[in-house]
């Protein structure tokens, strides 16, 4: 604890004292004044307001030294990385458009839900991916990104989780283990379909985001029923692979969400929990030493009514 006016502090000490032996030399002239058969045997019980109102003294002073501790304070913060499937796969229909335009409602819900202390990424991919964001404070930059996806090519999660692994560390990351620090505050939040055709192995990709301390949140795009899309015109079935998707999330520790329509899948993602850190901040305790010392003052005015009928 630190105090920006710490002379109080001596004030604080220098009045108590005085107000204390002040009291105690009252009292004793007091009682020699008094006759002894006239004394109360106890008289401990006459003292208990004054000791509120003594008690208070010091508090009032303490307070005024304008007294300061660092506090950890909660939030939400980090860094989120939003990577998002753009494979042919997400044009199919099985959530109302298409999947994309699904998983993009979806996130914007999300991003609209973060507080200002959140860095926000946008990463892309396909077969392979590329960051469109780097993560900022600056959460319309991320609405923006969101919005101009488009579906092309094939899909590869490998690649995709280590190039949001290298949007969070700023180092490129690949299945080699390499060092590129510890990143606990970090979060990816994964829009796909879980439909793999190639890249690094996602398992893998997922192995070494868990061992740098950053957690995948996974959320399934379709349906298990699956649809069609046209790719190269020919009819391809696609479905969710929530298997694959739920591996990847338990792997870092992260949850798998999944929902059967648009709306559901939009409330499901602003549901996903965020890591919680501690800020150390000053935080001033004047009104706290004033709050006591009112208290005090008011219990030892009572005491004292309740003794004396009046505050004397």
């Amino acid at each position: 604890m630190s105090f920006q006016s710490p002379v109080m502090l001596i004030a604080a000490f220098v009045l108590t004292t005085v107000a204390v032996t002040f009291y105690v030399k009252l009292w004793r002239n007091r009682r020699a004044a008094t006759p002894s058969a006239l004394l109360p045997a106890s008289t401990w019980r006459r003292h208990v307001p004054y000791v509120f109102l003594l008690a208070a003294i010091p508090l009032l002073l303490v307070g005024l030294a304008r007294p300061e501790a660092t506090v950890s304070i909660p939030r939400a913060a980090g860094t989120v990385i939003l990577v998002f499937d753009v494979s042919n796969s997400m044009a199919a229909d099985d959530l109302k458009p298409n999947r994309l335009v699904a998983a993009q409602a979806a996130a914007e819900a999300f991003v609209k839900a973060q507080p200002a202390t959140v860095d926000i990424g946008v990463v892309m991919f396909s077969q392979a991916a590329l960051t469109t964001l780097e993560p900022s404070k600056d959460h319309n930059q991320a609405l923006n990104a969101v919005k101009r996806l488009k579906t092309n090519g094939g899909t590869s999660l490998g690649q995709a989780i280590l190039a949001a692994m290298t949007a969070i560390s700023g180092k490129t990351v690949t299945l080699e283990p390499e060092d590129i620090g510890y990143w606990r505050s970090a979060t990816i939040v994964l829009f796909s379909d879980g439909e793999d055709t190639g890249g690094p192995d996602a398992e893998e990709a997922a192995l070494r985001a868990a061992d740098a301390g950053v957690r995948i949140q996974t959320v399934g795009i379709g349906t298990a029923q699956g649809a069609t899309v046209e790719v190269d015109g020919y009819q391809v079935a696609t479905a969710l692979n929530e298997e694959l998707l739920a591996l990847i999330a338990d792997t870092t520790g992260g949850s798998y969400h999944q929902a059967s329509d648009t709306e559901a899948l939009a409330e499901v993602t602003r549901s996903i929990d965020l890591r919680l850190t501690a800020r150390p901040e000053e935080m001033e305790l004047t009104a706290f030493f004033a709050g006591a010392a009112l208290l005090l003052l008011t219990i030892g005015g009572l005491l004292m009514i309740r003794s004396h009928g009046r505050i004397v």
